[in-house]
């Protein structure tokens, strides 16, 4: 048997054959190192030269940022078209209230749930669960329908939200 750190199995620094080994610090006698090394290297500089062309081109692209202005010309119309179809949920709520799971299971038929809205307050009505507009309740050829007293703003809606 050899001893493990024999010179024959594993050759010492200073031996002639290292002259020429690679600069990731394999030994010239691995072609699989040098060809992997070879390898990566090809392949860095090939993403490199496919990203300057587009790294150029970027920055002065017109059509990354569409103008907000009404200068869209047609296409603004025809991106509205696309959406006009998309069914949305609407939902006019009377009230809200809290109750505990013994309430709950208490209601029967008859029972009167008190709701924290006020009798003659304008209605909140939501789209898909957000709160757009308020109004009013009508009766219309014996259906109820609401008719739009007010739209709310955005900080209307988040004061709406935190009471």
């Amino acid at each position: 048997m050899s001893e493990p750190n024999s010179p024959e199995e594993h050759p010492s620094p200073e031996s002639p054959g290292d002259a020429g080994s690679s600069a990731s610090g394999q030994s010239p006698d691995d072609p699989w190192a040098e060809a992997m090394t070879e390898q990566m290297g090809e392949e860095w500089a090939k993403a490199m030269e496919e990203q300057a062309p587009n790294a150029s081109a970027a920055p002065g692209s017109s059509d990354i940022f569409q103008p907000l202005d009404g200068s869209g010309g047609e296409t603004r119309p025809r991106e509205l078209d696309m959406i006009m179809d998309i069914p949305v949920k609407m939902t006019v709520e009377l009230g809200r209230t809290r109750l505990t799971i013994k309430q709950l299971l208490e209601l029967s038929q008859g029972s009167v749930i008190e709701l924290d809205g006020l009798a003659g307050e304008p209605m909140d009505i939501l789209i898909n669960g957000y709160l757009i507009a308020q109004g009013e309740v009508v009766v219309v050829e014996d259906k109820y329908g609401i008719r739009i007293t007010e739209i709310i703003t955005p900080n209307e809606r988040v004061q709406k939200l935190n009471r």
